[in-house]
């Protein structure tokens, strides 16, 4: 009888080594998921008689703040596991500790700020660029494949993915393959980009309902995964994860506001607004 073990590996090191240049995955899949963002934001833009400079423009400030935004909910939320000593482990965001829901909150709002300065619909930039965020988050997941963090919970299935002993959390030293929570997040987020371009194009959307989908449908599975993850130094409340319990209350929040905004009340003069008018 033939037996076959199937998995997923993981890359034995998150850094390439170029000559004298040393090339940090984690960082590098950040930046390959802000530049598919900002490119599919700007066509998106400029096909709505938008400026593309006012996107790059918010799109500096939005990057600079989300990152610190990402970082410092990481920090808040996670203090055990930065690295020691702390006062220079807090800003190595290159071994990995981002936090999405702080990264979009400062993001945003730093965003905003520019592009209501410059008198246009932020409204319209958040529909802009919603399937762009979400794009570049399914791209950054694969930078927790290259640290091997942020997987789940031990599996046999053949997807299984295989993680090394020193990265395996405390009590999980004996088993070898777990789920790959961050694959299977990735895979989501680029189908519902899709869904996202399909509906904006199929449907008349009233702004910004369509960014409040893309946050129903993230959290929709960012929910179900907190249940799988098994990430060292989460806080746990009645045996869930502490984002658990914030990405449930993002999908009800995103949800009923789309459900409201779109279908309650709706303003045939706010539907036929264009990008320049606030």
């Amino acid at each position: 009888m033939v037996w076959f073990v199937a998995f997923l590996p993981s890359p034995s090191t998150g850094v390439l080594h170029l000559g004298p240049l040393t090339v940090h995955m984690y960082g590098l899949m950040l930046l390959a998921g802000i530049a598919a963002c900002a490119w599919l934001t700007v066509r998106r833009w400029t096909r709505w008689e938008g400026k593309a400079e006012l996107v790059f423009r918010a799109g500096v400030w939005a990057v600079g703040w989300g990152i610190v935004g990402a970082r410092l909910y990481h920090v808040v939320t996670s203090w055990s596991v930065v690295p020691d000593p702390k006062w220079r482990g807090v800003f190595e965001i290159w071994t990995g500790g981002l936090g999405i829901w702080g990264g979009v909150l400062f993001g945003c709002i730093a965003g905003a700020l520019v592009v209501r300065r410059a008198g246009v619909s932020v409204s319209w930039m958040l529909d802009a660029a919603a399937p762009g965020i979400l794009l570049a988050q399914g791209i950054g997941r694969w930078g927790n494949w290259w640290n091997q963090e942020l997987f789940g919970k031990p599996t046999t299935l053949p997807w299984g993915l295989k993680i090394d002993a020193a990265h395996r959390p405390l009590g999980y030293g004996q088993y070898a393959t777990f789920h790959p929570t961050s694959l299977y997040e990735s895979l989501w987020d680029i189908l519902f980009v899709g869904v996202l371009l399909w509906i904006d194009a199929r449907y008349t959307i009233r702004r910004p309902a369509l960014f409040a989908l893309y946050v129903s449908f993230y959290t929709a599975f960012r929910t179900y995964e907190e249940t799988l993850r098994i990430d060292p130094g989460s806080h746990y409340y009645a045996g869930f994860r502490l984002n658990f319990f914030v990405s449930l209350a993002l999908f009800v929040a995103s949800t009923g506001f789309f459900v409201w905004w779109q279908f309650a009340h709706p303003s045939p003069e706010t539907i036929v607004e264009r990008p320049g008018h606030t």
